[in-house]
Protein backbone atom coordinates (compact mmCIF):
# COMPACT_ATOMS: atom_id res chain seq x y z
CA UNK A 1 0.00 0.00 0.00
CA UNK A 2 0.89 3.64 -0.60
CA UNK A 3 -0.45 6.60 -0.01
CA UNK A 4 -0.11 10.24 -1.81
CA UNK A 5 -1.21 13.75 -1.00
CA UNK A 6 -1.08 17.19 -1.71
CA UNK A 7 -1.66 20.35 0.53
CA UNK A 8 -2.10 22.35 -2.66
CA UNK A 9 -5.61 21.29 -4.21
CA UNK A 10 -7.21 24.16 -6.26
CA UNK A 11 -9.89 22.33 -8.18
CA UNK A 12 -11.26 18.77 -7.76
CA UNK A 13 -10.10 17.62 -11.36
CA UNK A 14 -6.17 17.51 -8.95
CA UNK A 15 -7.22 14.83 -6.85
CA UNK A 16 -7.56 12.73 -10.13
CA UNK A 17 -4.29 14.09 -11.12
CA UNK A 18 -2.60 12.91 -7.91
CA UNK A 19 -4.23 9.46 -8.57
CA UNK A 20 -2.68 9.82 -12.16
CA UNK A 21 0.68 10.66 -11.08
CA UNK A 22 0.59 7.66 -8.03
CA UNK A 23 -0.96 5.38 -10.67
CA UNK A 24 2.37 6.36 -12.86
CA UNK A 25 5.03 5.89 -10.40
CA UNK A 26 3.68 3.40 -8.24
CA UNK A 27 2.27 1.06 -11.14
CA UNK A 28 3.70 2.30 -14.27
CA UNK A 29 0.55 3.07 -15.68
CA UNK A 30 0.57 5.94 -18.13
CA UNK A 31 -1.78 7.45 -19.20
CA UNK A 32 -4.19 6.59 -16.13
CA UNK A 33 -6.44 3.97 -17.47
CA UNK A 34 -10.64 4.50 -17.69
CA UNK A 35 -12.14 4.78 -14.38
CA UNK A 36 -15.79 3.65 -13.63
CA UNK A 37 -17.97 3.29 -10.76
CA UNK A 38 -19.62 0.19 -9.03
CA UNK A 39 -23.17 -0.35 -7.57
CA UNK A 40 -21.96 1.61 -4.17
CA UNK A 41 -20.22 4.54 -6.04
CA UNK A 42 -16.45 3.50 -5.66
CA UNK A 43 -14.26 3.75 -8.57
CA UNK A 44 -12.42 1.08 -9.98
CA UNK A 45 -10.16 0.39 -13.30
CA UNK A 46 -12.31 -2.16 -15.22
CA UNK A 47 -10.30 -5.37 -16.24
CA UNK A 48 -7.24 -4.25 -13.62
CA UNK A 49 -8.80 -6.60 -11.00
CA UNK A 50 -5.42 -6.29 -8.80
CA UNK A 51 -5.30 -2.79 -8.99
CA UNK A 52 -7.59 -1.09 -6.12
CA UNK A 53 -7.41 2.91 -5.26
CA UNK A 54 -9.65 5.62 -3.60
CA UNK A 55 -9.73 9.50 -2.86
CA UNK A 56 -10.86 11.85 -0.75
CA UNK A 57 -10.22 15.72 -0.70
CA UNK A 58 -11.16 18.47 1.42
CA UNK A 59 -10.80 21.89 0.57
CA UNK A 60 -6.88 22.20 -0.09
CA UNK A 61 -5.88 18.64 0.97
CA UNK A 62 -6.29 15.59 -1.58
CA UNK A 63 -4.98 12.09 -0.21
CA UNK A 64 -4.96 8.61 -2.86
CA UNK A 65 -3.97 5.50 -1.43
CA UNK A 66 -3.24 2.55 -3.92
CA UNK A 67 -3.12 -1.35 -3.20
CA UNK A 68 -3.44 -4.66 -4.39
CA UNK A 69 -6.56 -4.62 -2.18
CA UNK A 70 -9.61 -2.92 -1.66
CA UNK A 71 -9.09 0.41 0.03
CA UNK A 72 -10.89 3.40 1.59
CA UNK A 73 -9.12 6.84 2.79
CA UNK A 74 -10.44 10.04 3.86
CA UNK A 75 -9.08 13.15 4.65
CA UNK A 76 -11.11 16.36 6.55
CA UNK A 77 -10.25 19.45 7.19
CA UNK A 78 -10.48 19.73 11.73
CA UNK A 79 -13.99 21.96 11.95
CA UNK A 80 -16.79 22.91 14.24
CA UNK A 81 -19.28 20.00 13.39
CA UNK A 82 -22.73 20.33 13.16
CA UNK A 83 -23.78 19.96 17.73
CA UNK A 84 -25.49 17.10 17.85
CA UNK A 85 -23.76 14.81 15.64
CA UNK A 86 -21.26 12.83 17.63
CA UNK A 87 -24.66 11.59 19.46
CA UNK A 88 -25.88 10.26 16.06
CA UNK A 89 -22.63 8.66 14.32
CA UNK A 90 -21.00 7.22 17.47
CA UNK A 91 -21.16 4.05 19.22
CA UNK A 92 -21.37 4.36 23.22
CA UNK A 93 -17.98 3.32 23.00
CA UNK A 94 -16.43 6.00 20.79
CA UNK A 95 -18.70 8.36 22.60
CA UNK A 96 -17.15 7.75 25.61
CA UNK A 97 -13.63 7.63 23.93
CA UNK A 98 -15.08 11.68 22.69
CA UNK A 99 -15.66 11.93 26.28
CA UNK A 100 -12.10 11.90 27.74
CA UNK A 101 -10.00 13.83 24.40
CA UNK A 102 -9.06 17.25 25.58
CA UNK A 103 -10.60 18.98 21.85
CA UNK A 104 -13.59 17.43 20.48
CA UNK A 105 -13.61 18.39 17.48
CA UNK A 106 -10.05 17.18 16.42
CA UNK A 107 -10.68 13.94 18.03
CA UNK A 108 -14.05 13.40 16.52
CA UNK A 109 -12.69 14.59 12.58
CA UNK A 110 -9.90 11.49 13.35
CA UNK A 111 -12.92 9.11 14.16
CA UNK A 112 -15.04 10.14 11.59
CA UNK A 113 -12.34 9.68 8.88
CA UNK A 114 -11.81 6.34 10.10
CA UNK A 115 -15.44 5.48 9.99
CA UNK A 116 -15.63 6.93 6.51
CA UNK A 117 -12.46 5.04 5.11
CA UNK A 118 -13.82 2.14 6.43
CA UNK A 119 -17.03 2.70 4.52
CA UNK A 120 -15.24 3.42 1.64
CA UNK A 121 -12.86 0.50 1.34
CA UNK A 122 -16.46 -2.04 1.50
CA UNK A 123 -17.71 0.09 -1.34
CA UNK A 124 -20.74 0.73 0.41
CA UNK A 125 -19.63 4.16 1.05
CA UNK A 126 -21.84 6.74 3.53
CA UNK A 127 -25.29 4.64 2.38
CA UNK A 128 -25.26 2.53 5.41
CA UNK A 129 -25.64 3.54 9.03
CA UNK A 130 -22.77 5.68 10.04
CA UNK A 131 -23.38 4.27 13.75
CA UNK A 132 -22.81 1.19 12.88
CA UNK A 133 -19.35 1.16 10.74
CA UNK A 134 -17.23 -0.15 13.41
CA UNK A 135 -13.59 0.94 13.78
CA UNK A 136 -10.58 0.89 15.91
CA UNK A 137 -10.76 4.15 18.43
CA UNK A 138 -7.98 6.75 17.05
CA UNK A 139 -4.27 5.73 18.17
CA UNK A 140 -1.12 6.08 16.89
CA UNK A 141 0.41 3.73 14.71
CA UNK A 142 -1.39 1.06 12.24
CA UNK A 143 -4.02 -0.95 14.04
CA UNK A 144 -5.73 -4.50 13.09
CA UNK A 145 -9.12 -4.47 13.91
CA UNK A 146 -12.08 -7.09 12.72
CA UNK A 147 -9.12 -7.95 9.79
CA UNK A 148 -8.60 -4.82 8.45
CA UNK A 149 -5.81 -2.08 8.82
CA UNK A 150 -6.54 1.31 10.06
CA UNK A 151 -4.13 4.01 10.83
CA UNK A 152 -4.66 7.88 11.27
CA UNK A 153 -2.43 10.83 10.62
CA UNK A 154 -2.61 14.77 11.56
CA UNK A 155 -1.49 17.48 10.72
CA UNK A 156 -2.37 21.20 11.31
CA UNK A 157 -6.01 21.52 10.75
CA UNK A 158 -6.66 18.57 8.98
CA UNK A 159 -6.87 14.42 9.82
CA UNK A 160 -6.82 11.70 7.37
CA UNK A 161 -7.20 7.87 7.69
CA UNK A 162 -6.80 4.44 5.75
CA UNK A 163 -8.91 1.32 6.11
CA UNK A 164 -7.65 -1.68 3.94
CA UNK A 165 -6.03 -4.94 3.72
CA UNK A 166 -2.31 -4.14 3.75
CA UNK A 167 -0.27 -2.77 6.88
CA UNK A 168 -0.51 1.03 5.97
CA UNK A 169 2.63 2.58 5.57
CA UNK A 170 4.08 5.32 8.51
CA UNK A 171 4.59 8.04 6.00
CA UNK A 172 2.21 9.95 3.52
CA UNK A 173 4.16 10.73 0.33
CA UNK A 174 3.74 14.18 -0.61
CA UNK A 175 3.50 14.79 -4.20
Amino acid sequence: MVIYYTKNLTARGQARELLARGAKEHWGLSPLPEIARREGGKPYFPGREGLHFNLSHSGELALCALDSAPVGVDIQIVRTWRPGLPARVCSAEELAWLEDQPQLWPAFTRLWTLKEARAKESGRGLRSSIRDIRVPLPEAGPVLFDGLWFRTWTGPGWAAAVCGHSEPPEELLEM
